[in-house]
C-alpha cells in the first residue's frame, strides 16, 4: 500500500496552502483551547475534542473506504498517539491554565527546532546552511515573542506551565520523526485515525482519574469549541499534517509551522484581549523573515546517508 492517497508531487502552491490553513486553523483554535478552561477542566477537553476528532476520521475511513492498517503497525500508532496526542495535549491543556494562550503557542511551536536535531540525528536529514538560517531566523523570532521573563524570576506556577509545553514540544518533535521512521507505508488517513483513536483513548484515562466528578458545562460556546477543535484542528488538520510531512522534509515542514504562534498571539489579542506588545510584532517579523528564506532561496540537494 502507498504510503500516501494523496501524493502532491511538484505542486508547491497546493502544499503552501494547505500549510498556511492548518496553521491558520491552530492559531485560532488556541484561543479555543484557552477559552474552554471556563466551561470544563483541561484533560475532559481534551478527551472530548479528539474523541470527536477520532469519530470524525472514522467516518472518513468509511467513506473513503480505507480498511485497517495491519496488525504489525499498531505498537507505531499507539506510539505515535501517545507522543503527539496524550502527552502533548494534557500537558498543554495543564499548562495554559497558568499561561496565556498566545505565548502558549510560542512554547509549543519551538517543535521546529526539536524535530530538525532528532530527524538529523535519527532520520540522517542533512540541514543545509539556508534552513539553518531560516530555522535561525526562526527560533530567535519565538524568544523575541516570549521575552525576557524566561530568564528572571516570575512566578514559579507560570514557569512550571511554561516548562510543560516545553516538553509537550519535545514530544510532538519526537512523534514527527517516529512517524517518518516507521509510518511511511500506510496511507495519512489509518496514521490520522488510528493515532488519535490510540491518543484519544490516554486523554480518556486521565480526564477519568483526575478530573471525574468535577464540573462540566455544555453550552452551544464549549460545544462550539469541542467542534471546531475536535472536527477542524485536529482529524482535519493533523490528516494536512501527515500529507504534508510526506511530501516534503522535515526541515522544511517545521520550520512552516512557525505561523502557528503568530496567529495564535493574534487571537489571543483579538478574542482573549491579551496585550499584544511590540516584541510580538517584532518576533513574528523574525518568524516570516525566517520563512521566506528557508523557502525562496534554495541549495542544491545533499546526498542523503547511505543505509
Amino acid at each position: 500500500m502507498k504510503s500516501s492517497i494523496f501524493s502532491l508531487g511538484n505542486k508547491k502552491g497546493l502544499l503552501g496552502f494547505l500549510i498556511l490553513s492548518i496553521t491558520l486553523i491552530w492559531g485560532y483554535a488556541w484561543a479555543l483551547m484557552k477559552a474552554s478552561l471556563d466551561f470544563m477542566g483541561p484533560f475532559t477537553f481534551s478527551a472530548l475534542r479528539f474523541g470527536t476528532g477520532t469519530l470524525t476520521m472514522f467516518i472518513v475511513l468509511l467513506l473513503f473506504k480505507v480498511g485497517p492498517p495491519s496488525k504489525d503497525q499498531w505498537r507505531h500508532l499507539a506510539i505515535v498517539g501517545l507522543l503527539q496526542t496524550t502527552v502533548v495535549f494534557l500537558l498543554v491543556m495543564y499548562g495554559l491554565r497558568f499561561v496565556d494562550a498566545g505565548k502558549s503557542s510560542v512554547l509549543l511551536y519551538s517543535m521546529p527546532l526539536w524535530s530538525s536535531l532528532l530527524a538529523a540525528r535519527f532520520l540522517g536529514e542533512k540541514i543545509q546552511k539556508i534552513k539553518a538560517a531560516g530555522l535561525a531566523l526562526g527560533m530567535i523570532g519565538l524568544i523575541t515573542i516570549l521575552g525576557w521573563d524566561v530568564l528572571i524570576a516570575q512566578n514559579m506556577t507560570v514557569l512550571t506551565g511554561e516548562a510543560l509545553i516545553i516538553i509537550a514540544a519535545i514530544s510532538w518533535g519526537a512523534s514527527n520523526v517516529y512517524y517518518r521512521k516507521k509510518l511511511k507505508n500506510i496511507t495519512n488517513l489509518q496514521v490520522s485515525a488510528y493515532q488519535m483513536l490510540f491518543g484519544s483513548i490516554g486523554l480518556a484515562l486521565a480526564a477519568f482519574i483526575m478530573e471525574w466528578g468535577k464540573p462540566l458545562r455544555l453550552t452551544p460556546e464549549s460545544i462550539y469549541y469541542v467542534l471546531f477543535t475536535g472536527v477542524l484542528a485536529s482529524a482535519l488538520c493533523f490528516t494536512l499534517w501527515f500529507i504534508i510531512l510526506t511530501n516534503i522534509d522535515m526541515v522544511t515542514a517545521t520550520l512552516s509551522t512557525l505561523l502557528v504562534p503568530v496567529f495564535g498571539m493574534f487571537f489571543g489579542a483579538v478574542l482573549l484581549n491579551e496585550q499584544l506588545t511590540l516584541n510580538v510584532l517584532l518576533g513574528a517579523a523574525f518568524i516570516l523573515s525566517g520563512i521566506a528564506v528557508s523557502q525562496i532561496f534554495k541549495e542544491k540537494p545533499l546526498p542523503r546517508n547511505p543505509q
